[in-house]
């Protein structure tokens, strides 16, 4: 098998599956409880909490749980919304954003709210001018990734506040930095919201962090809040916490010989794939983790599923928009053919050069197949 789908999901690696089955069998009190099990849990949950605060470079009381980046993502956009709703009903977001954003901001609007699209410049950027033009006086909010999670983009966050506070130093400023964690160094002095994801780093799925800044009031988004819990009702989910934590801790202190090597995967595959029939989407603008292209005569959903027989896995776009057109390659270019063409690759620190070498021989040969079908 040759998994290169690693911007959807990663496995959980040993060491944080270890972590997760000691604590669900060793710490079974809720964090919650005033007795001794809930005590020692709860020792438990902050310590996690510390950690991960000084991987971000936060304060511990500005981490809050969630089961993933998407819950985050609504929590952080609704939270804002109806909290400071009555300083103004305007939102800006950008076409680069995960669905979760997207269908959240709908939402929204159906709620009463408006939201402006910034517009995309021809390398996948945030077009700045036209962002300084659409904040105004009402505009509460402006929520733009980190990375995008489809092509790679990375987001310029310290430029992009500095041209919201230009206009209006109010304005809360949101990233979604799920594909950003683990692939660059997360930098939060610049946004005062940022979402993340456990399954994006090789912890389990069903754990997420939404970082809030203290100085930022939200409406929570699940209600039933305790003094583990002050801004997302429930028990906390301690096995998946620690995880988590101890994801982070690994992710942290392999990060940059893991972006070196990731890089020069990048490089065999992009060279590999240099042929007239391919159009590269992704740029050097892109981190080198997730490889974007678009295929002449062939349909994205086509190829990935004859893939599929050679045990090759990647992906057309997002995980979570997978059977649709690509928003995002829509808003850089008007070329059709690019946009319902493309699929993803994204690749990841445990990928090997032989796994390379090997996907470009059985991506030929599957394209060379389908060619002669037409």
């Amino acid at each position: 098998m040759i998994y290169l789908d690693y911007s959807a999901t990663t496995p959980v690696i040993d060491e944080v599956l270890d972590s997760y089955v000691h604590v669900t069998k060793d710490f079974i009190g809720n964090a919650n409880s005033i007795h001794n099990l809930g005590v020692r849990s709860k020792e438990l949950l902050l310590k996690a909490t510390k950690q991960i605060s000084e991987i971000l470079n936060c304060e511990p009381n500005e981490i809050v749980y969630t089961s993933g980046a998407s819950e985050s993502n609504s929590t952080a956009l609704k939270g804002v919304a109806f909290k400071h709703c009555r300083r103004g009903k305007h939102i800006i977001s950008s076409p680069l954003e995960h669905k979760s954003v997207l269908d959240t901001l709908k939402y929204l609007e159906i709620c009463g709210f408006e939201v402006s699209y910034v517009k995309l410049t021809s390398d996948g950027q945030v077009d700045l001018k036209d962002l300084e033009s659409l904040v105004r006086d009402d505009t509460i909010l402006v929520s733009i990734c980190a990375v995008n999670s489809e092509v790679g983009y990375r987001a310029p966050l310290k430029t992009i506040r500095q041209v919201i506070n230009k206009k209006n130093s109010n304005v809360l400023f949101h990233s979604d930095m799920t594909q950003a964690l683990g692939k660059i160094k997360v930098n939060l002095n610049d946004v005062d919201l940022a979402s993340f994801s456990g399954h994006k780093i090789y912890a389990p799925k069903g754990i997420g962090i939404l970082y809030k800044s203290k100085k930022v009031e939200i409406e929570p988004l699940i209600w039933g809040l305790t003094e583990n819990a002050k801004f997302r009702g429930g028990t906390p989910p301690l096995p998946l916490i620690v995880s988590l934590a101890k994801a982070m801790r690994i992710m942290n202190e392999n990060l940059e010989n893991n972006i070196k090597k990731v890089t020069k995967l990048n490089e065999l595959l992009v060279s590999g794939l240099n042929d007239d029939r391919i159009h590269i989407n992704s740029n050097n603008l892109c981190v080198p983790h997730i490889v974007n292209l678009s295929l002449k005569c062939i349909r994205s959903e086509t190829f990935v599923r004859s893939l599929e027989k050679y045990e090759v896995y990647i992906s057309t776009n997002t995980a979570c928009s997978s059977l649709e057109s690509s928003t995002v390659l829509k808003a850089v270019t008007d070329d059709k053919t690019i946009n319902t063409t493309s699929i993803r690759i994204s690749l990841s620190h445990f990928t090997t050069k032989l796994e390379i070498n090997e996907f470009i021989r059985i991506f030929y040969k599957v394209y060379d197949e389908l060619l002669l079908k037409k």
